[in-house]
Protein backbone atom coordinates (compact mmCIF):
# COMPACT_ATOMS: atom_id res chain seq x y z
CA UNK A 1 0.00 0.00 0.00
CA UNK A 2 1.23 3.70 -1.03
CA UNK A 3 2.64 5.67 2.31
CA UNK A 4 0.00 8.43 2.67
CA UNK A 5 1.73 11.57 3.29
CA UNK A 6 1.03 14.48 5.34
CA UNK A 7 2.70 17.75 6.47
CA UNK A 8 4.28 16.54 9.71
CA UNK A 9 3.04 12.84 10.02
CA UNK A 10 2.37 9.70 7.56
CA UNK A 11 0.68 6.42 8.19
CA UNK A 12 1.56 3.16 6.42
CA UNK A 13 1.02 -0.42 6.97
CA UNK A 14 1.67 -2.67 9.58
CA UNK A 15 5.25 -3.95 9.05
CA UNK A 16 6.99 -6.97 10.93
CA UNK A 17 9.47 -4.50 12.88
CA UNK A 18 5.83 -3.19 14.88
CA UNK A 19 5.91 -6.20 17.18
CA UNK A 20 6.61 -4.84 20.17
CA UNK A 21 4.71 -1.34 19.37
CA UNK A 22 1.37 -3.16 18.93
CA UNK A 23 2.02 -5.59 21.50
CA UNK A 24 2.89 -2.83 23.86
CA UNK A 25 -0.25 -0.89 22.68
CA UNK A 26 -3.00 -3.86 23.10
CA UNK A 27 -1.82 -4.72 26.08
CA UNK A 28 -2.11 -0.90 27.58
CA UNK A 29 -4.73 -1.35 30.26
CA UNK A 30 -5.47 2.47 30.29
CA UNK A 31 -6.42 2.25 26.59
CA UNK A 32 -8.69 -1.12 27.01
CA UNK A 33 -12.03 1.59 27.62
CA UNK A 34 -11.63 3.24 23.97
CA UNK A 35 -10.31 -0.58 22.35
CA UNK A 36 -12.93 -2.70 23.61
CA UNK A 37 -9.98 -4.88 24.85
CA UNK A 38 -10.96 -7.34 27.98
CA UNK A 39 -7.90 -9.14 27.75
CA UNK A 40 -3.93 -9.05 27.33
CA UNK A 41 -2.37 -10.00 23.75
CA UNK A 42 0.33 -12.57 24.12
CA UNK A 43 3.44 -11.47 21.30
CA UNK A 44 2.60 -14.97 19.47
CA UNK A 45 -0.76 -13.42 18.83
CA UNK A 46 0.40 -10.01 18.16
CA UNK A 47 2.95 -11.77 15.16
CA UNK A 48 0.26 -13.98 13.93
CA UNK A 49 -1.71 -10.68 13.31
CA UNK A 50 1.27 -8.49 11.16
CA UNK A 51 1.93 -11.71 9.62
CA UNK A 52 -1.73 -11.55 8.48
CA UNK A 53 -1.98 -7.56 8.08
CA UNK A 54 -1.15 -8.13 4.56
CA UNK A 55 -4.98 -8.77 4.01
CA UNK A 56 -6.85 -6.41 1.61
CA UNK A 57 -9.30 -4.43 3.41
CA UNK A 58 -11.91 -6.20 1.65
CA UNK A 59 -10.75 -9.98 2.62
CA UNK A 60 -10.27 -8.81 6.29
CA UNK A 61 -12.72 -6.01 6.48
CA UNK A 62 -10.36 -4.14 8.33
CA UNK A 63 -6.91 -1.89 8.12
CA UNK A 64 -4.60 -0.62 10.53
CA UNK A 65 -2.31 1.24 9.77
CA UNK A 66 0.92 2.77 11.44
CA UNK A 67 0.97 6.63 12.64
CA UNK A 68 4.63 8.13 12.07
CA UNK A 69 6.42 11.17 12.62
CA UNK A 70 9.79 10.93 11.24
CA UNK A 71 11.90 8.88 8.50
CA UNK A 72 13.44 6.10 11.27
CA UNK A 73 10.28 4.51 10.61
CA UNK A 74 8.58 3.96 14.43
CA UNK A 75 4.95 4.40 14.87
CA UNK A 76 3.76 7.01 17.21
CA UNK A 77 -0.05 5.25 17.15
CA UNK A 78 -2.24 3.56 15.29
CA UNK A 79 -5.85 4.26 13.18
CA UNK A 80 -8.16 1.87 12.15
CA UNK A 81 -11.12 1.63 9.67
CA UNK A 82 -12.87 -1.64 10.87
CA UNK A 83 -16.43 -2.91 10.52
CA UNK A 84 -15.48 -2.29 6.71
CA UNK A 85 -19.05 -2.58 4.90
CA UNK A 86 -18.08 -2.64 1.14
CA UNK A 87 -21.71 -3.26 0.12
CA UNK A 88 -23.20 -0.54 2.43
CA UNK A 89 -19.45 1.78 1.70
CA UNK A 90 -19.14 2.25 5.38
CA UNK A 91 -16.30 1.57 8.00
CA UNK A 92 -15.87 2.40 11.45
CA UNK A 93 -12.95 4.49 12.58
CA UNK A 94 -10.09 4.47 15.72
CA UNK A 95 -7.17 6.09 16.82
CA UNK A 96 -4.63 5.70 19.35
CA UNK A 97 -1.18 7.56 20.11
CA UNK A 98 1.12 6.29 22.31
CA UNK A 99 2.29 8.43 25.30
CA UNK A 100 1.12 11.30 26.76
CA UNK A 101 3.86 13.25 25.47
CA UNK A 102 2.93 12.39 21.72
CA UNK A 103 -1.02 13.85 22.56
CA UNK A 104 -2.28 17.07 21.61
CA UNK A 105 0.76 17.53 18.97
CA UNK A 106 -1.74 17.14 15.99
CA UNK A 107 -0.72 13.87 15.19
CA UNK A 108 -4.07 12.24 15.28
CA UNK A 109 -6.25 15.23 13.71
CA UNK A 110 -3.05 14.96 10.69
CA UNK A 111 -3.77 11.02 10.62
CA UNK A 112 -7.50 11.36 10.63
CA UNK A 113 -7.33 13.70 7.75
CA UNK A 114 -5.52 11.64 5.33
CA UNK A 115 -7.36 8.55 6.59
CA UNK A 116 -10.87 10.08 5.61
CA UNK A 117 -9.22 11.17 2.28
CA UNK A 118 -7.72 8.02 2.11
CA UNK A 119 -11.77 6.59 2.88
CA UNK A 120 -13.75 8.87 0.63
CA UNK A 121 -11.12 8.94 -2.60
CA UNK A 122 -9.37 5.39 -2.55
CA UNK A 123 -11.96 3.10 -1.21
CA UNK A 124 -15.04 4.88 -2.18
CA UNK A 125 -16.92 5.38 0.76
CA UNK A 126 -20.14 6.82 1.38
CA UNK A 127 -19.80 7.18 5.35
CA UNK A 128 -17.18 6.98 8.52
CA UNK A 129 -18.34 6.60 12.09
CA UNK A 130 -17.12 6.89 15.59
CA UNK A 131 -17.82 5.12 18.29
CA UNK A 132 -16.59 7.45 21.63
CA UNK A 133 -17.00 7.81 25.13
CA UNK A 134 -19.34 10.72 25.96
CA UNK A 135 -16.36 11.48 28.66
CA UNK A 136 -13.94 11.49 26.06
CA UNK A 137 -13.77 15.55 25.38
CA UNK A 138 -10.30 15.17 23.56
CA UNK A 139 -11.55 12.36 20.90
CA UNK A 140 -14.97 14.16 20.36
CA UNK A 141 -13.14 17.41 19.68
CA UNK A 142 -10.50 15.36 17.27
CA UNK A 143 -14.06 14.20 15.10
CA UNK A 144 -16.20 17.02 15.34
CA UNK A 145 -13.81 19.36 14.23
CA UNK A 146 -13.57 17.02 10.54
CA UNK A 147 -17.59 17.08 10.62
CA UNK A 148 -18.55 13.92 11.95
CA UNK A 149 -21.98 14.92 14.17
CA UNK A 150 -23.27 12.93 17.18
CA UNK A 151 -26.11 11.08 15.66
CA UNK A 152 -27.40 9.29 19.03
CA UNK A 153 -25.95 7.82 22.35
CA UNK A 154 -25.46 4.63 23.46
CA UNK A 155 -27.14 4.13 27.02
CA UNK A 156 -25.18 2.40 29.74
CA UNK A 157 -23.08 0.84 26.86
CA UNK A 158 -19.10 0.32 28.60
CA UNK A 159 -18.94 -1.54 31.41
CA UNK A 160 -15.83 -0.14 32.73
CA UNK A 161 -14.58 -0.12 36.40
CA UNK A 162 -17.65 -1.40 37.75
CA UNK A 163 -19.95 1.20 36.70
CA UNK A 164 -21.28 1.56 33.48
CA UNK A 165 -20.32 4.37 31.04
CA UNK A 166 -22.44 6.10 28.07
CA UNK A 167 -20.96 5.42 24.44
CA UNK A 168 -21.63 7.61 21.34
CA UNK A 169 -21.64 6.92 18.03
CA UNK A 170 -20.20 10.21 15.20
CA UNK A 171 -21.06 9.74 11.81
CA UNK A 172 -19.50 11.47 8.74
CA UNK A 173 -21.29 11.67 5.36
CA UNK A 174 -19.11 11.97 2.76
CA UNK A 175 -20.86 14.81 0.53
CA UNK A 176 -17.07 15.98 -0.65
CA UNK A 177 -15.50 13.30 -2.69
Amino acid sequence: MKTLKGDNIYIRALEPNDLEFVYAIENDQSIWEVSNTHTPYSRFLVKQYLENAHQDIYEAKQLRLAICQDQDFPALGLIDLFDFDPKNNRAGVGIVIQGNENRRQNIGSEALGLLIEYAFCNLNLHQLYANIGTENEASKALFTKFGFEMIGVKKDWTFVNGKYKDEAIFQLVNTKF
